[in-house]
């Protein structure tokens, strides 16, 4: 007995130490040992205080001209260059990474909260209510992105430029000539139309898997409502994936602002953009390459640490990748 006993009390404390963690502290032990999630981390995180606290750090202001060095390389004064107007490549690489990141979070809050709703009532309540949301992404999807934003914003900018001219007038607030906050917003609406469906497509799969789960089936027994039963029971358990195509999200919606800047369907001067910056870049790569390569390889190593992230918590939060 007292071997036994023995053996009980020096096997009580290794299950105990094997006992599995809570899924979510399970989870980041997963991403910690992924070392290209990590390394995605740390460039996100330094990518995040540099667009949050950089604009005050940097010793020029991004529309700063200095004329006596315009189209200079990399040196102790700017220390990645002038671009052709003189102004500091360094400062506006560190603007354009803030514009970029207000894009991605704004664009991927606002097409995130249309699809997981969507997905969800689609999902959970079927019938006319699913066929029509389908019908809408579907219709959503298949025009071409690029002719949506552009049809979008050459529609809408002049009507909203004009009518913010006429509260100019009428008011005298200078607050109405600044057009920022006007290319942002037809920005965040027009890439989060585009963006929304997958979400709501991935939602919707995510809550036929589940909505005939034991629990849900008991909500249902006992009355619940079916907002409090999506909002409370469906929806959280749905959250894996959809988590991880937000993790994508963030780094594909930076490249859609990239793009349509580029394309000058996007954010407009003299507010910093990555892809403006790549435009003017590619007019005269061949005589001053830094201006193409500073502004191109910012954007490629944040949308490969968005993809490193991604791919962890694929991992992570994937219970058959478990070892």
């Amino acid at each position: 007995m007292t071997g036994q006993s023995s053996m009980t009390s020096q096997t009580e404390p290794d299950t105990a130490e094997q006992a599995p963690a809570g899924l979510g502290r399970d989870a980041w032990l997963r991403l910690r040992r992924n070392r290209l999630a990590m390394l995605g981390l740390v460039i996100i995180t330094l990518y995040v205080c540099a667009a949050i606290f950089g604009p005050w750090l940097m010793p020029y202001d991004f529309a700063q001209q200095d004329l006596a060095h315009v189209n200079s390389g990399p040196s102790l004064i700017h220390w990645l260059g002038t671009d052709n107007l003189g102004r500091d490549l360094f400062a506006r690489i560190v603007g354009g990474a803030r514009t970029a990141l207000i894009v991605a979070f704004f664009v991927t809050v606002l097409s995130f909260s249309i699809g997981a709703i969507a997905g969800a009532v689609s999902g959970f309540v079927g019938g006319v209510t699913d066929r029509t949301i389908m019908w809408l992404t579907d219709v959503t999807m298949a025009v071409p992105s690029l002719l949506l934003v552009v049809v979008i914003n050459t529609s809408l900018t002049p009507l909203l430029s004009g009518w913010m001219e006429d509260l100019f007038l009428k008011t005298g607030n200078p607050m109405f000539r600044d057009t920022t906050f006007l290319d942002l917003s037809l920005v965040f609406g027009t890439i989060a139309l585009i963006k929304w469906p997958q979400y709501a497509r991935l939602m919707r799969a995510q809550v036929l898997s589940i909505r005939n789960a034991n629990y849900v089936t008991a909500a249902i027994a006992l009355g619940l409502p079916p907002a409090t039963i999506i909002r409370s029971f469906v929806v959280p358990n749905a959250l894996g994936p959809v988590i991880v195509a937000v993790s994508f999200g963030l780094g594909t919606a930076m490249v859609l602002e990239s793009s349509f800047s580029f394309l000058g369907v996007g954010v407009q001067p003299p507010t910093p953009s990555w892809g403006r910056m790549i435009a003017d870049g590619m007019r005269v790569w061949g005589a001053y390459p830094h201006l193409l390569i500073v502004p191109a390889l910012a954007l490629a190593i944040i949308t490969m640490a968005f993809a490193f992230i991604g791919d962890g918590l694929n991992d992570a939060l994937n219970p058959k990748g478990k070892k």
